[in-house]
């Protein structure tokens, strides 16, 4: 993928999953949602999979491990290994691993699936700021976290030890809504001690880079929901991405996006991969896709035609980021995206 500003969403004469190799696939809002499988998810992977695509699955959720991540996509109906799934823990030990000696303590302020990666790396967890850790590493914990477990990261951090964060998403899907992630509880430690943390998970590069060790993927195609951590990651790993419009990205934040956040293809669910993605043509100051064009107006983004809702929205991408250039659009697509059903 080029990294000069991405204007428009991109076609493809062949299926996704026969133009690149390897799926690198987010899971809460892809392919799960509250633990139950996204409609179309299971057999689309199968086609995929079945066609020579591998599939991988990347999370930034750093509490299971992977054999617990396979054990739950198996099943759901999709035979996964634990070489399949890789975790914003393995990353963020990986990273702790280069900057501290074999077998060094790290505080772990989190649950199994960063231990678990700690140990694969040859560090040993602990669970005290007393027990001197050469490492502080800060991951998702569950609800069950309690408050204790961020004073003892801040006792160890307000004394010099380095601090690690698997992710700082804010916020994490959950059965019942939208909960505080890790993000969250990054933030109190922070507040706290006035101290920064690395980071390892989406959108930077040390996730990618641990993805691509563990897969050998030469022609990825990142497969999320979210512009900030999925599209963002491929964005900075230079690689090419698909959104589906399954989890929390609505069709007004698509449109708003800036280069970081726009992706290379858009779809409504994992079907897209085992289809071509549609041409986007110049069409006198408007943008054509199947039977709608969109234009950028005075102050807001027109559409006119009909056809598939995807499409139009499709069009609609195009209108606004040519619009926006290196920026965010900030024109009305209200009464567009209605039109849409979006």
């Amino acid at each position: 993928m080029s990294q000069g500003v991405r204007t428009r969403p991109e076609g493809s004469g062949r299926p996704l999953s026969e133009a690149y190799d390897t799926a690198l696939l987010d899971l809460d809002g892809v392919v799960y949602a509250g633990g139950s499988a996204i409609a179309h998810a299971v057999d689309s992977l199968a086609v995929a999979r079945s066609g020579g695509m591998r599939l991988a699955y990347v999370t930034n959720n750093a509490l299971r491990t992977p054999d617990a991540v396979a054990g739950h996509l198996t099943e759901l109906g999709i035979p996964t290994g634990a070489d399949d799934v890789i975790t914003s823990a393995q990353a963020v030990a990986r990273l702790i691993s280069e900057q501290v000696p074999a077998g060094a303590r790290v505080l772990v302020i989190g649950g199994e699936g960063l231990r678990v990666a700690l140990r694969e790396r040859g560090l040993t967890p602990v669970e005290s700021a007393d027990d001197d850790p050469a490492a502080v590493v800060q991951g998702y914990g569950g609800p069950e976290m309690t408050w204790g477990r961020f004073a003892e990261a801040s006792y160890a951090v307000r004394r010099g030890v380095p601090w690690f964060a698997s992710n700082t998403d804010l916020t994490i899907p959950s059965g019942r809504g939208i909960a505080p992630g890790n993000g969250a509880a990054v933030e109190v430690v922070r507040i706290a001690t006035g101290a920064e943390p690395q980071v390892a998970g989406k959108p930077l590069p040390p996730m990618h880079r641990e993805t691509i060790i563990r897969t050998g993927a030469e022609r990825p195609l990142v497969v999320g929901d979210r512009l900030d951590t999925d599209i963002e990651g491929a964005f900075n790993g230079g690689v090419d991405s698909l959104l589906v419009l399954t989890g929390v990205t609505d069709g007004a934040q698509l449109l708003a996006a800036p280069p970081q956040h726009r992706p290379t293809y858009v779809d409504a669910d994992l079907r897209g991969l085992l289809t071509g993605q549609p041409d986007i043509t110049r069409e006198g100051d408007g943008f054509r896709c199947g039977g709608w064009t969109a234009a950028a107006g005075t102050d807001r983004l027109e559409l006119t035609g009909d056809g598939e809702p995807l499409d139009g929205l499709r069009a609609l991408c195009a209108a606004a980021w040519t619009a926006a250039g290196e920026g965010a659009c900030a024109l009305d697509g209200e009464k567009a995206l209605a039109r849409l059903g979006l």
